[in-house]
């Protein structure tokens, strides 16, 4: 038997929510991708990938990595390499190491709480009338 619809309130579809939350922890996620040393943009998405469900295009990186760079959260370093082209590595600064801990303070907590809020409606996989 299907599980019945239930449209989204004020015309939002779950996959814009969806959205939304991921556009929302990318910040965190590129900081974090960065805690063990410095890495180049492709290095990041790659990590990313790997470590978490994120999967992002370049074009999506770019922007977010720019934005902390211009905030002094991050820094970044053109390296020459033997084979291709120079490399923009981007490490965290001092004020980025600090921002990450906050946030990865307020998201532990904030996950948490919603973590206990959802464990019940996770359990049960009918839908009361």
């Amino acid at each position: 038997m299907a599980k019945p619809r239930i449209p989204p309130a004020n015309g939002d579809s779950p996959d814009r929510w969806e959205a939304q939350l991921r556009k929302g922890a990318l910040e965190m996620a590129a900081l974090a991708s960065l805690w063990q040393g410095p890495l180049y943009g492709l290095e990041i998405i790659r990590f990313l990938e790997s470590q978490s469900s994120l999967v992002l295009a370049e074009g999506t990186i770019y922007p977010i990595l720019n934005r902390l760079k211009a905030e002094d959260l991050l820094a970044a370093e053109w390296v020459e390499v033997e084979t291709g082209h120079p490399r923009k590595y981007y490490s965290l600064t001092e004020s980025g190491r600090h921002r990450l801990r906050r946030m990865a303070d307020a998201w532990m907590s904030f996950s948490g709480g919603l973590s206990r809020l959802l464990g019940p409606v996770l359990e049960r996989q009918e839908i009361a009338p």
